[in-house]
């Protein structure tokens, strides 16, 4: 079995289960599991009946929207048991170009049910799905699903064991040692005016979600007006250069590669040396590290929301 993976979660909630097809009593002292090791969706019986549940604790709960929570699509590592599917899961769930897939985007619970079934088969896309002190369910690897609620919800958890799943009370530890990306304040945005000042153009990397990147070439009258996705994680760079060559020479092992074409549409793809040449339309490009200790932006920040108040919590790298 693979360890169970979660995203970060919002305020404590007093309940919290975790919502599993493997019975309890499969499990060793030691911890480990030794039961059937059937870690696939089946889409069929036991997938609806983890949507079932879902459903029941919204139900409970009097939860007819939810929240989307640090969204994240499929990346250039893919940890999921089943390949990931073209648009990651979210076709006609939001729009083609995922504009409307961001922190904080509220969707009815049947699109939230949707999403579940889609972290359930690995399709690519993940987040948590919270009405915030109220509800929250995600799902984690091996198709450990958690459920947090403001109420005992004990109907749902007795129609969840009908389900023929196990609902089992977990402990709620807060993550002391987690650090998140600070705010793209006031602040920022001065130092960023400042970097535009000195350098007439940089690149600005919009993360609306983990894996999903749009690219913005800033000038001093680019900045002004520029339109961006809520909680968005901005990233800083120097500019593409034009001297491609000399950017293609510069790749070393794998890196994350940013290139203009010549319709002058900015693109990027994750590469290894021998891929450097690969793009003979390339007008220009950039070469970002992906190792820590090598990867050094110009400035960072997560966007507030209008009021002022950070309310994204993505982890910091």
């Amino acid at each position: 079995m693979r360890r169970q993976g979660w995203q970060h979660w919002g305020v404590a909630l007093a309940y919290v289960y975790q919502v599993t097809k493997y019975d309890p009593a499969d499990w060793n002292e030691a911890g480990r599991y030794v039961g059937p090791e059937d870690e696939m969706s089946d889409h069929g019986p036991k997938e609806a009946a983890y949507l079932a549940a879902v459903l029941a604790f919204a139900e409970e709960c009097g939860v007819t929207e939810v929240s989307v929570r640090q969204p994240a699509v499929t990346g250039f590592v893919n940890f999921g048991l089943e390949p990931p599917i073209d648009g990651h899961g979210l076709a006609g769930l939001f729009a083609p170009d995922l504009s409307d897939f961001y922190d904080g985007a509220v969707v009815p619970i049947g699109v939230g049910v949707e999403l579940v079934r889609a972290m359930l088969r690995d399709n690519g896309a993940f987040c948590v799905l919270e009405v915030a002190g109220v509800f929250e369910v995600g799902v984690g690897y091996d198709q450990y699903m958690r459920i947090g609620s403001h109420i005992p919800c004990e109907r749902a958890v007795a129609a969840t064991v009908e389900l023929g799943l196990f609902p089992v009370v977990m402990d709620r530890q807060a993550d002391e040692d987690e650090e998140f990306w600070p705010p793209a304040d006031a602040g920022f945005w001065a130092k960023l005016s400042e970097l535009v000042a000195s350098r007439n153009t940089v690149l600005l990397q919009e993360t609306p979600a983990r894996n999903l990147y749009r690219w913005h070439r800033l000038t001093s009258e680019s900045i002004e007006g520029l339109q961006l996705a809520p909680r968005s994680m901005l990233t800083v760079w120097p500019d593409l250069s034009t001297d491609v060559e000399a950017v293609n020479a510069t790749v070393d092992g794998t890196c994350e590669y940013v290139w203009e074409d010549r319709a002058g549409r900015i693109q990027h793809i994750m590469l290894s040396e021998p891929e450097a040449g690969d793009f003979p339309d390339a007008v220009a490009a950039l070469v970002i590290p992906i190792m820590l200790s090598e990867y050094h932006p110009l400035l960072e920040g997560a966007l507030p929301d209008p009021d002022g108040v950070l309310r994204a919590r993505w982890q910091a790298n």
